[in-house]
């Protein structure tokens, strides 16, 4: 069963993805762009260019998850890249869930429990 639990760890990928991709190319961007091995049980969120779509990665030990989300109208609030060479940034689980249910991280202050170190 997926779950934001607190211990979760979350990474999401800054530069945009095709939502074309499936599993295996998923996998193959959390290897080779995120510096990450996509079987550590991390959820790793991509999105697109408009940041009109999201995209899930996932492994549960048994398989793997792929979940999306397609806002009709409007777009998510992604973070902004700062440093170009930045490939992803950690999110505590309920920053995620946040984002996901259309809450604008970018004009709130976050808290120091709500960011995760990348490493």
């Amino acid at each position: 069963m997926l779950s934001f639990s607190g211990s979760l760890k979350v990474f999401i990928a800054l530069q945009p993805c095709d939502m074309r991709a499936g599993v295996g190319t998923l996998q193959g961007m959390v290897s080779a762009q995120l510096q990450d091995d996509p079987r550590s049980g991390s959820l790793f969120v991509f999105s697109n260019r408009r940041h009109s779509v999201l995209k899930i990665l996932y492994w549960d030990g048994s398989g793997w998850w792929l979940l999306a989300k397609r806002l009709e109208q409007g777009t998510f609030s992604w973070p902004a890249v700062a440093d170009p060479a930045q490939t992803k940034l950690a999110l505590a689980p309920q920053a995620l869930a946040m984002l996901t249910d259309g809450i604008d991280l970018r004009g709130a202050k976050m808290r120091p429990w709500y960011e995760r170190e990348t490493g």
